[in-house]
C-alpha cells in the first residue's frame, strides 16, 4: 500500500480521530515503580489497528490473509516493545542480563549494539517487514535485495548494569538517493535520563551478486510511510562527532591484532560477518592500559567491504592526533596519555583489514576515564 499527495493529509487525521477508538497506548506500563505490566496492544496488534486506519485513509480494505498476518504473535505478546501513538517510531525495554556484562560490571559495547540492532529488527518486523533479511520490503525480496550497514556512530554516556532496564527508541528515514538511516535514543528506564545516543546508515545490496544498488521509488514508498515526515536526528548538533570523517591509517601503527578469524556464529543470517562482530575486532588491538584505566565513551565505524567466513582479518591502532595535541607514549611503560591534560578523552584510530592487504573498516574511538567505583 503506497501513500502518495493528499492520503498523507487523510491518514493523519484519521490516525487522530481514530486513536482513542483504537487504544493506541504503550505496551509497557510502570506499577508502583515495581515492575511491568503488559498490555495486549503489542507491536504487531497496533500495526493491524494503523492499517485499518491507512485503509480508511486510502479507500484501500485489507483482504482476510492480510488482516490475520497481522494478529499478534506469542513473541509480540511478551515482547516489551510497541510502536508509538503515531506509528512512526518505536521503543522497547531490555533488561541487562548477566552474561551481557563485561569486567566492569556494565554491559558491554557489543551488548548495547546487539540491542540496536534487535530493536531495529523488532521495529521492522512490527511494520511488517520480514525477519529473512534484516528488515526487507516486499519490493526487496523479490528483488534479492538487502540492507547492508555503511555506518554506525554510538555514543554511551552511562553504561548500564547488571538488571537494569534500558528504554531504547529507534525510528528510520530516508538517506539520500542510495540508502536509508535508522537513529535511537538509549534511556534509564527507571529514571528517564538519555544514557546513550546512535545513528547508522544503510545502503542496498543484491544478495545474488553482493553489489550495491540504488534504492529504488518502489522500495522508498514501501518505508516511508513508517518514517518521520520531517527529518528527526538523534544527532541534531551541528558538526557532531558522527559526521567526522575517518582518516586511514598507515602502516606505522602502534598497536595491532594480527590473524583474526571469523566464528562460525560471527555469520549473520544475510551470510556475512556480523557488523557487532566488528566492534569486537577494533577493540581487540586496543592497549591493556587503556582498557584498564578508561571505558568507550563514542565509537564511529565505516563499513567498506564484507567479510566472509574464511577471511582472516588484522586489527590495527593508533592513537589520533587532536587539536594539535598528540596522542603519544608517555615514559617507557608505552602507556598512551593525552598531551594537554591526562583528564581528557583519548582517541583512537583503527583499521581491519584482510592480511593480505584489502581494508574491511575504519573506525575512531573516544574513552573517557572510568568513573570511581561506587
Amino acid at each position: 500500500m503506497l501513500l502518495r499527495g493528499g492520503a498523507f493529509s487523510a491518514c493523519n487525521a484519521a490516525i487522530s480521530e481514530n486513536r482513542s477508538t483504537f487504544g493506541f497506548s504503550n505496551s509497557i506500563r510502570r506499577q508502583n515503580g515495581n515492575g511491568f505490566v503488559l498490555y495486549n496492544y503489542s507491536g504487531r496488534a497496533r500495526r493491524a489497528q494503523l492499517f485499518r486506519v491507512l485503509a480508511v485513509a486510502t479507500g484501500e480494505a485489507k483482504t482476510k490473509q492480510q488482516e490475520s498476518s497481522h494478529e499478534p504473535t506469542l513473541a509480540d505478546r511478551l515482547r516489551l516493545g510497541s510502536l508509538a501513538e503515531d506509528g512512526l517510531s518505536y521503543k522497547e525495554s531490555f533488561i541487562v542480563r548477566c552474561y551481557e556484562v563485561g569486567i566492569n560490571k556494565t554491559a558491554t559495547v557489543e551488548t548495547i549494539a546487539n540491542l540496536l540492532q534487535e530493536v531495529g529488527c523488532n521495529h521492522a518486523q512490527s511494520v511488517g517487514f520480514s525477519t529473512d533479511g534484516f528488515a526487507t520490503t516486499l519490493t526487496m525480496r523479490k528483488l534479492h535485495l538487502i540492507w547492508v550497514t555503511a555506518r554506525m556512530h554510538i555514543e554511551i554516556y552511562k553504561y548500564p548494569a547488571w538488571s537494569d532496564v534500558l528504554e531504547i527508541e529507534t525510528w528510520c528515514q530516508s538517506e539520500g538517493r542510495i540508502g536509508t538511516r535508522r537513529d535511537w535514543i538509549l534511556k534509564d528506564y527507571a529514571t528517564s535520563e538519555v544514557i546513550g545516543r546512535a545513528t547508522s546508515k544503510w545502503v542496498m545490496m543484491n544478495q545474488d551478486t553482493r553489489r550495491l544498488q540504488k534504492v529504488t521509488d518502489d522500495v522508498r514508498d514501501e518505508y516511508l510511510i513508517y518514517c518521520p515526515k520531517t527529518p528527526r536526528l538523534a544527532f541534531p548538533e551541528e558538526n557532531n562527532a558522527s559526521l567526522k570523517k575517518i582518516a586511514k591509517l598507515d602502516d606505522r601503527v602502534q598497536y595491532s591484532k594480527l590473524g583474526l578469524v571469523p566464528r562460525r556464529n560471527d555469520l549473520d543470517m544475510n551470510q556475512h560477518v556480523n557488523n557487532v562482530t566488528y566492534i569486537g575486532w577494533v577493540l581487540e588491538s586496543m592497549p591493556q592500559e587503556i582498557i584498564n584505566t578508561h571505558e568507550l565513551q563514542t565509537i564511529t565505524l565505516d563499513y567498506r567491504r564484507e567479510c566472509q567466513q574464511d577471511d582472516v582479518v588484522d586489527s590495527l591502532t593508533s592513537p589520533e592526533f587532536v587539536d594539535d595535541a598528540i596522542l603519544e607514549l608517555e615514559g617507557t611503560n608505552g602507556s598512551a596519555t593525552a598531551a594537554k591534560d591526562e583528564n581528557e578523552c583519548l582517541q583512537f584510530l583503527h583499521l581491519l583489514r584482510l592480511s593480505d592487504g584489502p581494508e574491511i573498516n575504519r573506525g575512531r574511538t573516544e574513552w573517557r576515564k572510568k568513573p570511581a567505583k561506587r
